[in-house]
């Protein structure tokens, strides 16, 4: 199969249709395609950069029954993403250099996406000790995000340390924001339904409280944070205010806390329980908002597959989590396009500019679609509309929350480096 592509009469970001050349890795001049060049026709697709995940579980090594890089990054490649972060809560964790070089190598055997592993900020996620952090840094993997993800470094000297640690190399701290004492035994978002449904209630002040503290730790000690998958009014209050204060503090939301809301906790289908939980109307209405004005840097799906036997249990026993790359940009069209609050160029801004920015692999990942950029590039359609069925997923797993569920749009290409790793919606 050729290497080089021209997709005709395509929109960047939704602008002129124009043709873009995939030549040797880089993105060239349409009018100078050699003859061998492979034709694609992009009429009414949207061509964007490749997306980037901050925040992907892909649970090797150790819970290979769950994901694999192989199979996770297939699902990526499907979703459009050419670049993700692969948290730490693996078995082992990967708090040592040797863990996130394992999983990084393993990204780059498969091919379809680079993976760029999260180093866990405390030995084990047990929040005690910090990890080798520098190490991670200095390792191949080039480690520049840390998190507990699953866990909140509540202890707030050893919170401080880790963001003074990793100043020297510019790296970033990326917290769970939830107070593990305001959340024991905690089942749902608290609220008049969760007494209603006798789950145990997530008051929002659980995420909102370490929000705050974290962010007057990151202006005392100058240093970078980034809070995690931010699901409350509350919480986009105060990232909005600390951002107006100067603190260097990021943020994401994640696909199903821009749609989905507790009311689908009646149902006590475990498929939708979730950390942090889905929240109230008013919640999505306030995070979709803070998406649309920057107060919300990102989108980052927080992937987070699951076996069957996982989840196909009651509701307290059930694991949290749910899949996200494979429907994170469509999510995002039906509550931010299609409702004007974001354009294509929006999209391009929070799914693949601002993550690899924040990721510090902004030299590879999150740049233009223009002439002598690198050829990482997704061709989407928008007019499109799929009926999301699980079993097609290219996941190990299904727990996929938009079951039987109507979406729009639909990935038909992703380039890595110029190399196709799907092509008319299949994995190659």
């Amino acid at each position: 199969m050729s290497t080089n592509y021209l997709i005709k009469n395509v929109s960047v970001l939704g602008g002129t249709p124009t043709d873009l050349l995939l030549q040797d890795g880089v993105i060239a001049d349409g009018a100078d395609a050699p003859d061998d060049a492979e034709v694609i026709d992009g009429t009414g697709l949207i061509a964007l950069p490749g997306l980037v995940d901050l925040h992907t579980h892909l649970r090797e090594p150790g819970r290979e029954d769950a994901e694999t890089v192989e199979s996770g990054t297939r699902a990526a490649a499907l979703g459009g993403f050419t670049a993700v972060h692969a948290m730490a809560n693996t078995e082992p964790v990967a708090d040592t250099a040797g863990v996130v070089e394992q999983v990084w190598r393993l990204g780059r055997e498969a091919g379809h996406c680079d993976v760029f592993p999260v180093g866990a900020v405390t030995v084990g996620l047990q929040g005690t000790q910090l990890a080798e952090l520098g190490a991670m840094a200095d390792s191949a993997a080039r480690v520049r995000v840390f998190s507990d993800d699953g866990k909140c470094v509540h202890d707030p000297v050893l919170m401080r340390r880790a963001l003074e640690y990793v100043k020297a190399f510019d790296g970033v701290v990326a917290q769970h924001a939830q107070e593990p004492r305001l959340t024991e035994g905690a089942q749902m978002n608290e609220g008049e339904l969760s007494g209603r449904l006798g789950l145990a209630g997530w008051p929002a002040v659980a995420e909102e409280a370490i929000i705050a503290r974290d962010v007057l730790l990151a202006e005392h000690v100058g240093s970078r944070l980034h809070v995690c998958h931010l699901s409350t009014a509350g919480s986009v209050e105060i990232v909005r205010w600390a951002k107006a204060k100067g603190v260097d503090v990021t943020a994401e939301a994640c696909p199903h806390h821009l749609l989905l809301t507790d009311e689908l906790a009646a149902t006590y289908d475990p498929i939708y329980k979730v950390n942090p939980p889905l929240r109230s109307a008013a919640d999505v209405e306030a995070v979709k908002a803070g998406l649309a004005d920057g107060t919300i840097d990102i989108v980052a799906t927080d992937h987070a597959p699951h076996p069957h036997e996982d989840k196909d249990c009651e509701w307290a026993a059930a694991a949290f989590g749910m899949l996200g790359l494979e429907t994170a940009l469509s999510i995002v069209q039906q509550t931010m396009v299609d409702t004007g609050l974001l354009d294509w160029a929006g999209v391009a801004e929070r799914m693949s500019y601002n993550p690899a920015r924040i990721g510090r692999i902004s030299d590879q990942h999150g740049r233009p679609v223009e002439v002598g950029e690198p050829a990482n590039v997704v061709l989407y359609d928008p007019r499109a509309t799929r009926t999301v069925d699980p079993a097609e997923s290219a996941s190990l797993s299904r727990n996929t929350p938009y079951r039987g569920m109507e979406l729009p749009g639909r990935v038909v290409a992703t380039f890595l480096r110029g190399k196709a790793t799907v092509l008319d919606g299949k994995v190659l």
